[in-house]
């Protein structure tokens, strides 16, 4: 933990959040994530040693509680909430553009993406989604959305498809974050989807997207008006 040497509740709390990964990992503890693999999923660019002394870093400063192999966020942490977001909020009016090709992993997106998926939108019958990247180090994912539970494939899990999503990785990551509409890039042909009608008419319904495509929408609404 970095030391500032000054008193002031500014500095007190960046002694706290400043260090490196220490916001994005209080992002995914907000967010649900309470395992520390599914931590670590969504931070791939982060050692396991690294996140292993953030959380216990966090946890010393009362902002979570391990308990049965769980972290949960106490009110402290969940009082960062408005934080995050407002971060969000700046970040998407100031600094979020095109992605860069660093920021590009299909594996994150797509845990990204099974977390976002309602499964109750096709109630209790098993459906099938299988995405195909144009680029990336892996280009083929499934999710099976079964009885109230996703789970997401990287082999083929041997069901019949109920829709074919085909995009490249760029822009399904900016489907997802808010910069694109889906619709739109399916009409404008940037993303192909294909399939079971009635399981297409509800897709845009179950993907609940990214939790700050909103803050995406609106800055890009302002932008326009």
């Amino acid at each position: 933990m970095s030391r500032y040497g000054q008193y002031c509740p500014i500095t007190r709390s960046l002694e706290i959040l400043g260090d490196r990964w220490t916001l994005l990992v209080v992002r995914d503890l907000v967010l649900g994530a309470d395992r520390f693999n599914e931590l670590a999923r969504g931070l791939p660019g982060m050692s396991r040693a690294l996140l292993s002394k953030r959380l216990g870093q966090l946890e010393r400063a009362g902002l979570l509680v391990h308990e049965d192999d769980r972290y949960r966020p106490t009110q402290a942490c969940d009082e960062l909430r408005p934080i995050i977001f407002g971060l969000a909020e700046w970040g998407a009016r100031w600094a979020f553009g095109e992605p860069r090709e660093d920021e590009l992993d299909p594996t994150v997106l797509m845990w990204w993406i099974r977390a976002g998926i309602d499964p109750d939108v096709w109630g209790q019958r098993r459906t099938v989604l299988h995405v195909v990247l144009s680029e990336g180090r892996r280009t083929r994912f499934w999710f099976v959305v079964d009885r109230g539970d996703v789970s997401l494939c990287f082999t083929d899990p041997g069901y019949d498809v109920d829709v074919l999503v085909e995009a490249p990785l760029g822009v399904l990551y900016q489907v997802w974050e808010g910069l694109l509409d889906l619709r739109t890039a399916a009409r404008d042909g940037l993303v192909r989807l294909s399939g079971r009608r009635d399981v297409l008419l509800v897709l845009p319904e179950a993907l609940l997207f990214s939790p700050v495509a909103p803050l995406v929408r609106g800055v890009q609404a302002q932008a326009l008006g």
